[in-house]
């Protein structure tokens, strides 16, 4: 369905045109990226070594449609910055192709036993897509941020690899 390939410097101005507003920039990179998105900005990002950054090819098309990351910054790696930027193709499977694909990264690649993620809590749909494959919300690492006057709760999510293993076939 999808295929992961190297985000590189040509592919910035689509991911930019892809963030339509503040809330959407707070959304998809959390405080890592301040609206607008720039160059300059993806530039440090991709520079960054902890970062495993990747574009996402539609392979029944060729078209890239979408934007992830896996972070090796902390003890757990964390899958972040997940965007279906096309917007025709949402809510049709290809974010829990993105998550099982990086999943698959690290448990075959790595000897990390947990991956986590943080989610805002009222995305009801990445939430379903991430418990779809085995992750559970991690109960008091929650954290907050204002954004436009309101205060936004992101949950962190947990996967053991053991749990991973014995989903992997049936997810």
């Amino acid at each position: 369905m999808i295929e992961l390939l190297a985000f590189e410097e040509k592919d910035f101005g689509r991911l930019i045109s892809w963030i339509k507003n503040k809330e959407e920039m707070i959304q998809f990179a959390g405080p890592v990226f301040t609206y607008p998105l720039t160059r300059e900005q993806l530039l440090k990002y991709v520079g960054d070594s902890a970062r495993q950054v990747f574009k996402v090819r539609l392979m029944s098309t060729g078209e890239i449609i979408g934007h992830c990351e896996l972070n090796l910054q902390n003890e757990i790696p964390r899958l972040s910055r997940i965007l279906i930027g096309d917007r025709s193709v949402r809510n049709q499977g290809i974010g829990k192709a993105i998550i099982k694909n990086l999943l698959s990264r690290v448990f075959t690649t790595t000897e990390f036993e947990n991956v986590d993620l943080t989610v805002f809590d009222w995305n009801h749909n990445a939430i379903a897509s991430y418990k779809s494959v085995g992750f559970e919300v991690n109960p008091g690492f929650e954290t907050y941020m204002e954004v436009n006057g309101k205060i936004w709760t992101a949950c962190n999510m947990i996967i053991s690899k053991q749990k991973y293993q014995l989903l992997r076939d049936h997810i």
